[in-house]
């Protein structure tokens, strides 16, 4: 490649990447997933588009269809919240395992009998359709609060699915008789319990470093972390496990380690998501050639009919029935099951491994992504309002960034109030953090002060707050608790921790750096300032 040709490269990159910025926008608006808007920037270009560009090139479309998928689920593994996810974890495991089983079983039946299709294209459209999505399902729902647990589900069974579904695609790929069931079975467990181990200790040894030692720059922070999630996979891969758990489940450690600027780590992870899924959407975009998806069109209708109706409820009305859950919401997860990048990057594999038909089924795996996620995307926040399951009165969580003060063995935490979180109304001094803590800073609107003890804190406050070492867990823990539950989360079980910051009966009030003011009556914490009149009123 010469410099011209570099020159030429980056500016249709750069164009490509603001134009998919822009639909983003679009997107949100429409409820459609982004990724449909990113298909067709790389239909518009490719062949029959106006850009004309012939590109056919399945092998590296997979390679980097690969490397893309580690990064989403790096992102997806940092923005899952452990809380969130833990009472889900039977469930989503159940799914990701028995679920897959049930839903290859019968899309690769209905491919077979209704379509014509042979059995080994037949249960290659079956295992590579059976995984969900979570940048589709998510970017459709991010405006409808759901109860933690469907959401726990979705998101860990879309981070747990790719991994049995890849093994099941390279089998079914695999030139040669597929092998006995059992032996197929024991393989994938085997590949799943390396890809865990392998991911756990990445995971847990990054955390613990980047805890305990102070990098000089901010910035490299969200590159160590990224470089660890992709450790984990080349290392799972390498020994023959799951490198795709291990990305997941490394990066969803690392997520919850409480690393130092934690919300900066996860937006350079989002941005690199933004740029993977957008690269490998308009990428797939180009290798399709659209006047051939037309000969492909009504088998791709029937088999996803038979996979949104018949294969889906059923994974998931046969996986759940050990955990109750309600049908409300076993009827949106079933509808929730949205397909996007995983399976267009796994139909490729059969493209490469030569298997007859492989041209097909990618045709087929196209058209079908793409009509039911028209179908189901913009339907899903209805579906979840009919279904009465929104669950808006949930406090919002905090975000709170940390940085490590290394010569004064501390912390400055920056703590973000957003809409709906309980601080709001709550007085410093209600906060009891532990002793060691203390508020040093409130930043709201367009100024900043030094707070009181009796200043009130409101919705879309920035608070620093200095923490030493030893009790910077507990107040983050402590700032949670009372974004959850208020000022009396500590006597209301909220959680958190609570310090000796009450007043004392010989009228002292003991500030969180353990230092205390006299103060006369009416005044201090126990002053009903005008603002907090307000604020109550």
């Amino acid at each position: 490649m010469t410099v011209h040709q570099l020159n030429e490269l980056l500016l249709v990159s750069s164009l490509v990447l603001l134009v998919a910025v822009a639909a983003v926008r679009i997107s949100s608006r429409s409820g459609l997933p982004s990724l449909l808007l990113y298909l067709g920037i790389g239909i518009a270009i490719g062949q029959d588009g106006i850009g004309n560009v012939a590109f056919d090139n399945a092998e590296l479309t997979q390679v980097i269809g690969y490397a893309a998928l580690v990064v989403i689920l790096a992102e997806g593994g940092l923005g899952t919240k452990w809380k969130e996810i833990k009472p889900a974890l039977p469930a989503a495991i159940v799914l990701s395992t028995v679920g897959v089983a049930v839903s290859v079983g019968i899309t690769a039946a209905g491919a077979h009998y209704l379509v014509g299709l042979d059995w080994r294209q037949a249960l290659i459209i079956g295992a590579v359709v059976s995984s969900t999505d979570a940048a589709a399902v998510f970017s459709v729902l991010r405006k409808v609060p759901l109860p933690s647990r469907v959401t726990g589900v979705l998101e860990a069974e879309s981070g747990f699915n790719d991994a049995p579904v890849v093994i099941l695609v390279v089998a079914f790929s695999t030139a040669g008789p597929v092998e006995h069931w059992w032996v197929l079975v024991a393989e994938i467990a085997l590949e799943l319990a390396i890809g865990v181990a392998v991911g756990l200790v990445v995971g847990l040894v990054g955390a613990y470093g980047l805890r305990h030692i102070a990098l000089p720059a901010s910035g490299l922070y969200p590159i160590a972390v990224m470089a660890i999630a992709v450790v984990a996979y080349a290392a799972g891969a390498m020994a023959h496990g799951s490198g795709f758990l291990a990305v997941y489940l490394a990066s969803m450690v690392l997520g919850n380690a409480k690393l130092p600027h934690a919300p900066a780590n996860r937006g350079f992870a989002e941005g690199l998501g933004w740029i993977a899924q957008i690269g490998m959407f308009v990428l797939l975009g180009l290798l399709v050639t659209p006047h051939e998806l037309v000969h492909d069109f009504w088998p791709a209708v029937v088999i996803g009919l038979v996979l949104t109706v018949v294969a889906r409820p059923m994974e998931v009305l046969i996986s759940l029935v050990p955990f109750r859950i309600p049908w409300q919401e076993q009827a949106l997860m079933s509808w929730a099951g949205l397909r996007g990048a995983v399976p267009i990057i796994l139909a490729t594999i059969p493209m490469v491994s030569g298997i007859e038909g492989s041209e097909r089924i990618f045709n087929i795996v196209f058209v079908l992504v793409v009509v039911y996620t028209l179908v189901q995307g913009p339907t899903l926040p209805w579906l979840a309002k009919a279904l009465k399951l929104g669950d808006s009165a949930e406090a919002a969580d905090l975000g709170v960034e940390s940085a490590p003060l290394e010569r004064l063995r501390g912390h400055l935490l920056s703590v973000a109030i957003p809409e709906r979180s309980r601080m709001h109304g709550v007085e410093v001094a209600e906060l009891r953090l532990p002793a060691g803590a203390a508020v040093t800073l409130v930043v709201r609107e367009d100024s900043s002060f030094v707070p009181g003890p009796a200043t009130v804190l409101r919705h879309g406050d920035e608070l620093l707050v200095v923490a030493t070492d030893p009790v910077r867990d507990a107040t983050e823990r402590r700032l949670r608790a009372v974004g959850q539950g208020g000022k009396l989360a500590g006597w209301l079980g909220t959680g958190g921790a609570t310090a000796a910051s009450a007043p004392t009966a010989t009228g002292r009030f003991h500030l969180p750096g353990g230092d205390a003011r006299k103060h006369a009556p009416g005044e201090g914490p126990w002053k009903k300032t005008s603002e907090q009149k307000k604020t109550s009123g």
